[in-house]
């Protein structure tokens, strides 16, 4: 029997989270470990709430509410409604099921364990095969800084409606915030490290941010690739375009490629943006052109085969 291919997924917010979906539906042929984003997280109605730990287990778990982008498919909001009627804050919807999630979540951390714990149970509980690792047990949270002054991400993402003008981007706890040893053991015995079509700035730099965690990647045994979450100059969604023009990065995939350029070795880019292969191939970097729009599992499993078949040593 061949032997499974171990991959490390640097993931967060819909992009990161279908490819994991696509990674797991390869099967025995990967051994599968995703590493999630927590600079996102926040505190709603008294409880901690994961948006990209959520996404990425809902995913994998086949659950996920591929239609609106976030949450639990067919999920009842009624919980939402009566908070709503009581007086609650209610610009953040979390859906009946979703809130089971942060409450059992809050629950666990409120009873001591870490937040790498609750999230392995809670991935076992849904069945999930892959490991699903937090970047750190800590507090830690994306700020951003903006015309109308620093906010908090999902202020920002949610409440605002992304209207704010971008001026800089901060993390809340960096001077005391450390990943955990799971992740680092993920990336140091890894075959492949992947950073997902995440959004560079809010989702994968919080994770690369982190205390030795950079260096961990350039070290790390494995291949290193990457996928462009820009596709003919746009987001596919979520604010990635607009923060990295207002940051003063080119809105493109060769823009994203001068990010991760000396981080990874490979570089995946949509079929609409092969003209640019050239000029990312200048940064040093390979280049792979492919049909990088995951509209659904079988584009998403297709997807991931690309990314990995390079390291399986076929």
């Amino acid at each position: 029997m061949a032997r499974r291919t171990r991959v490390t997924l640097l993931a967060g917010g819909t992009g990161g989270a279908k490819l994991a979906r696509g990674l797991a539906l390869l099967g025995d042929a990967v051994d599968l470990t995703v590493i999630a984003n927590v600079a996102d997280d926040t505190e709603m109605h008294g409880l901690h709430v994961s948006p990209d730990i959520d996404a990425i287990c809902y995913h994998l778990a086949g659950i996920a509410d591929t239609e609106r982008g976030w949450g639990i498919a067919g999920d009842t909001r009624s919980a939402h409604a009566m908070l709503e009627r009581l007086g609650a804050p209610a610009w953040f919807t979390i859906g009946d099921a979703d809130l089971a999630t942060s409450i059992e979540r809050t629950r666990r951390l409120r009873d001591g364990q870490r937040l790498t714990e609750v999230v392995t149970a809670m991935a076992s509980a849904l069945r999930i095969g892959a490991r699903v690792l937090p970047a750190t047990d800590d507090r830690y949270r994306t700020v951003v800084v903006t015309d109308a002054g620093p906010l908090e991400f999902q202020d920002y993402f949610v409440r605002l409606r992304q209207e704010p003008e971008v001026r800089e981007l901060t993390f809340d706890g960096a001077d005391t915030a450390r990943p955990t040893n799971e992740m680092l053991e993920a990336i140091a015995g890894a075959d492949l490290v992947v950073i997902g079509p995440s959004n560079p700035l809010v989702s994968i730099a919080p994770i690369v941010a982190l205390p030795g965690v950079r260096s961990a990647i350039e070290a790390a045994r494995g291949s290193r690739v990457a996928v462009s979450p820009i596709v003919a100059g746009a987001a596919l969604k979520g604010p990635a375009a607009r923060m990295l023009a207002s940051l003063g990065h080119e809105v493109s995939a060769r823009g994203v490629a001068r990010i991760y350029a000396g981080l990874v070795e490979r570089f995946v880019i949509d079929l609409a943006d092969a003209d640019a292969a050239p000029s990312i191939e200048a940064l040093g970097l390979a280049v792979d052109v492919l049909p990088t729009i995951m509209s659904g599992d079988e584009q998403a499993r297709a997807l991931a085969a690309a990314v990995v078949e390079p390291a399986t040593g076929a």
